[in-house]
């Protein structure tokens, strides 16, 4: 703006100096002119007059001083004439001063050269006999004068130049300085400010607040979405329409490698893993892409979705799931259900079985009775497990409708030994319960489940003649139930599998 304001004050000063210029040339030139005139017209007179009383003898040793002057007869011929001779003349009565000078008594005219460099003037003036007396004088025409005043023009040129562009540099930066130093924030707080400014001022300091409103509107929807997003299990990143990282959350960033600084460069340059080039490439397209990968020993879905506008791809959604336990959980349930699967064939088996005998009359009167207790055994069997698959089944919705209750365990324990007194005595196997009277809030008949089915794996997985020992320990916070046996035990590749649900 500032270079702006220069070059108009520049060119202002330059056009008003050259139009000054040529206006002064002008004036002075016609005001010499008439001078030049009206000496010219003086001298014509004195001539006439000196010549009327002198006669011819007025021409002797005449210095003429640059004037020529000829003296022209009633009819237009020369007399005399102070350059040429009077018989080498033309005659001048049709000449526009003669004729003026007869006429009025006194005539002026003015011709100009064919180079236009000089201008003759010639003035005439009627003698008392009829004569005609007629000066004239060359005058410089401003074209003629141009050669003479080139170096004063040009030094006065320069000087003009030189002051006006000290006062346009002065003068545009005192315009603009003002607006420079305008306070974008508080428009108005300068008092300095141009008043014609003041309706801008006012537009800008209303959008100002509107960017202010807005600006704060933003920072604070993405301080909550950065906020839910950092929370977030699922990894989120955010791509524009190239590719390039706008967003990533800590799960992604800790995930994949990529810390902020990842953030304006493109992802799969980042990661060129083929495959999640090729979902980018996919949700690039407008088509919603999945695949799965592992990192680290673990399983994760990667879902991009592109982001639409204009039916254009705006951008990509790119979020990550853990789908490790899910898939433990999906392969632990194909598991448990060929194992519920398998155990429940097995007593449907045998219950049809004995049926299908006892319906054709194989079995002898005397065998009846054993063979519907074994057919009561098996549906005994089968109740259980229906029973225990109803319980998992419960435990699964929550701990809602649970009664929670101070229990001893070391009562717990010792009823759940007495119940397993028989299978104990059946292979021999001793057993001791011992330990600190300790009291818990617990859920009763699920903790002597737990023990219930520790203590009967203890048992039923033993040698003959070998020992069981279930101690209860008061940890202070916590209590402890140690199951300790002498058998077979679990090998060493499937301990890692005990706590899995379903094993």
């Amino acid at each position: 703006m500032t270079k702006r304001i220069f070059r108009s004050i520049c060119l202002a000063a330059a056009t008003v100096f050259v139009a000054s210029l040529v206006i002064s040339i002008m004036v002075l030139y016609n005001y010499f002119s008439e001078a030049y005139h009206d000496r010219l017209e003086s001298q014509t007179k004195l001539t006439a007059h000196s010549l009327a009383n002198e006669g011819v003898s007025f021409f002797d040793g005449l210095d003429t001083y640059g004037y020529r002057i000829t003296w022209i007869d009633a009819d237009g011929s020369v007399i005399y004439d102070t350059v040429s001779g009077s018989g080498d003349m033309a005659n001048h009565s049709d000449r526009e001063e003669y004729i003026e000078a007869v006429k009025n008594g006194y005539g002026e005219s003015s011709r100009t050269s064919s180079t236009l460099t000089e201008k003759l003037i010639y003035s005439a003036q009627r003698l008392p006999d009829g004569t005609v007396i007629r000066l004239s004088c060359s005058q410089f025409t401003v074209l003629s004068l141009m050669p003479q005043m080139i170096l004063p023009l040009t030094a006065i040129v320069l000087l003009e130049a030189y002051i006006a562009f000290q006062i346009a540099y002065r003068l545009s930066r005192k315009i603009v300085k003002p607006l420079n130093e305008i306070d974008l924030d508080h428009p108005k707080k300068d008092s300095g400010v141009y008043t014609e400014l003041m309706p801008l001022l006012d537009r800008i300091e209303m959008q100002q607040n509107e960017l202010k409103q807005q600006e704060e509107a933003l920072r604070k929807k993405q301080n909550e979405f950065d906020t839910a997003t950092e929370n977030m299990h699922e990894g989120l990143i955010l791509l524009n329409s190239d590719g390039k990282i706008i967003s990533i959350n800590r799960t992604a960033s800790e995930l994949l490698g990529i810390d902020c600084s990842g953030v304006g460069k493109s992802l799969v340059s980042l990661d060129p893993s083929p495959d999640l080039r090729s979902l980018i490439g996919e949700a690039s397209g407008g088509s919603v892409a999945e695949t799965v990968m592992s990192i680290d020993g673990l399983d994760y879905r990667f879902s991009a979705s592109p982001v639409m506008s204009d039916g254009e791809t705006a951008g990509i959604a790119l979020l990550i799931f853990d789908i490790t336990e899910k898939e433990k959980s999906e392969l632990m349930r194909r598991e448990f259900t060929a194992n519920v699967s398998h155990e429940i064939k097995t007593p449907l088996h045998a219950i049809s079985g004995y049926a299908e005998i006892m319906r054709d009359g194989l079995v002898k009167p005397e065998d009846t009775g054993e063979f519907a207790g074994r057919i009561y055994s098996e549906t005994q069997r089968l109740i259980t497990l229906v029973d225990d698959i109803i319980k998992l089944s419960r435990l699964d919705e929550g701990a809602d409708g649970l009664m929670f209750e101070e229990t001893h365990l070391l009562d717990i324990v010792r009823s759940a030994m007495q119940l397993l007194e028989r299978p104990a005595e059946e292979m021999k196997i001793s057993v001791s319960v011992g330990g600190d009277d300790v009291s818990v809030i617990s859920v009763p008949h699920l903790v002597s489940g737990i023990i219930y089915n520790l203590c009967d794996n203890a048992i039923k997985y033993n040698r003959e003649n070998g020992s069981v020992s279930v101690m209860v320990k008061d940890c202070g916070e916590s209590a402890q139930i140690r199951v300790s046996d002498t058998g077979i035990g679990i090998p060493p590749d499937q301990k890692e599998r005990i706590f899995e649900r379903f094993y």
